[in-house]
């Protein structure tokens, strides 16, 4: 309840702050089409390294139709800076809540040709952001607590998948793209020794992948779980996944489970990117790694709690596979036995086109 009412209390601030936004900053009418030439964009990328992997079509997508754009990141965390540091595609990346002087010298100080806010809810930051960056033209999602602060406005069903949401930008700047083209894709670097003889070894072999991290309370599947689960497939092949948090449990399920073919520890999502390459399948709770399994084309087995808007709008991006929603609201809820079945019946069925869910 107290948690509830904390949430409800965060999002009257935003609602609010969001509305002495719209009376005091200037008026844009949300409805004029971007006119000129794009030489520069700005775009606002959301916090986890979850959004940053959706957010890589659109980069993909402009750089493509616009060699020469200046692409400039604004980042608001940490991991999404580091992770688009790495794109080459990218020009600048500028972070809003470090180095200020720096970020008001390189980005206040000035003018964008495009500046694209990504988020599709009020969030005090990014609009505060979408105020002070000046930009000849700002687009965001059409949201009541964003009108009157963007020249236009993506009108978009709410629940459209977020790769394709950030795509939406595309057709107002003259761009048109397929659906496959808003697939995820990471930008390319250096792997360490280890890792590079680990991927010669599995090039051949198609195991199956399980990733032991969640992030979140609520979207963690215990380590006795993903045991009884390996343990109950012995004819198959495993590979453990993990973040550096959870590396005990993926060594402690290595020395456990014969048919686990130990690997290195994975220093960054695009290391995690190659193994899950090689997989024949991969099992994951709700976290970055669908938009891994998304980019790489890999089939995969989502563990969900019962949020709907997190499957629409988060969930796996045109790849095969299966989803597993847990009858209590959290992944803990789900049994070793329904992601068993979940596992044999893509192992010993064709990929399929189309997705199906399971409870």
């Amino acid at each position: 309840m107290q948690a509830r009412q904390k949430k409800k209390k965060k999002r009257q601030f935003r609602q609010l702050f969001a509305r002495t936004l719209q009376h005091f900053a200037p008026k844009r009418s949300g409805s004029a089409p971007f006119t000129g030439k794009l030489e520069s964009i700005a775009i606002l990328a959301q916090e986890k390294l979850g959004d940053s992997v959706l957010l890589t079509p659109l980069i993909r997508n402009l750089r493509k139709a616009f060699p020469k754009l200046e692409i400039h990141i604004i980042a608001f965390s940490e991991a999404s800076a580091n992770f688009f540091r790495n794109d080459s595609d990218v020009t600048a990346v500028h972070q809003t809540k470090r180095e200020p002087g720096r970020y008001k010298r390189e980005v206040l100080k000035r003018e964008f040709d495009v500046l694209f806010n990504t988020k599709d809810h009020p969030s005090t930051h990014f609009l505060l952001q979408s105020v002070l960056i000046k930009a000849r033209h700002k687009v965001g999602h059409a949201n009541e607590f964003h009108t009157g602060l963007f020249d236009q406005l993506i009108t978009i069903e709410h629940n459209t998948h977020m790769a394709l949401k950030n795509c939406a930008i595309l057709p107002l700047l003259g761009v048109t793209v397929t659906e496959e083209e808003c697939r995820p894709c990471l930008p390319p670097s250096l792997l360490p020794m280890e890792m590079q003889i680990f991927l010669r070894q599995i090039d051949t072999r198609r195991p199956t992948g399980i990733n032991i991290s969640a992030g979140e309370a609520n979207r963690t599947w215990p380590e006795t779980k993903w045991k009884k689960l390996v343990q109950s497939l012995p004819d198959t092949q495993f590979i453990v996944l993990s973040g550096p948090s959870e590396l005990e449990s993926k060594r402690n399920l290595e020395r456990s489970c014969p048919n686990i073919i130990p690997s290195p520890a994975t220093g960054n999502l695009y290391e995690a990117s190659r193994i899950v390459e090689t997989l024949e399948l991969l099992v994951t709770p709700d976290t970055s790694l669908i938009h891994i399994a998304s980019a790489t084309a890999t089939p995969v087995i989502g563990l969900y709690r019962e949020a709907p808007q997190d499957i629409t709008r988060f969930g796996p991006f045109r790849i095969p596979g299966e989803l597993v929603i847990s009858p209590t609201g959290e992944v803990a809820g789900i049994s070793p036995d329904s992601v068993k079945k979940a596992v044999e019946k893509q192992l010993q069925r064709e990929r399929p086109a189309s997705w199906e869910t399971s409870v």
